[in-house]
């Protein structure tokens, strides 16, 4: 739910998050980045929506998404996979749709 540029999920918490980053990024790759170059291999995707770094999820072994987020405070991701439209908020620690 969206309300004055804020993001709402199911909990209330609200997500000012949302204001640094572009909703319409795109993934730069078509896989993890890094495990591309490294022949690794991932479960799920994430895109950054600071920069469209695309990292492999945290059931992955290598949790390229989250290291990214460490090392660069991009605060927000979405799924990069098909049928999904899901947001998470590293920050916040909050869900988004």
């Amino acid at each position: 739910m969206f309300f004055h540029g804020y993001c709402i999920d199911m909990s209330r918490k609200a997500c000012a998050h949302l204001k640094q980053v572009n909703l319409d990024a795109k993934g730069k790759t078509k896989g993890c980045e890094e495990c591309e170059k490294t022949g690794d291999e991932w479960v799920h995707l994430r895109v950054c929506l600071s920069c469209g770094h695309v990292g492999c999820c945290d059931s992955s072994k290598n949790k390229h998404a989250t290291k990214h987020f460490r090392g660069t405070e991009h605060p927000i991701i979405k799924s990069f996979e098909p049928d999904e439209d899901w947001k998470w908020c590293y920050i916040d620690e909050t869900f988004m749709e």
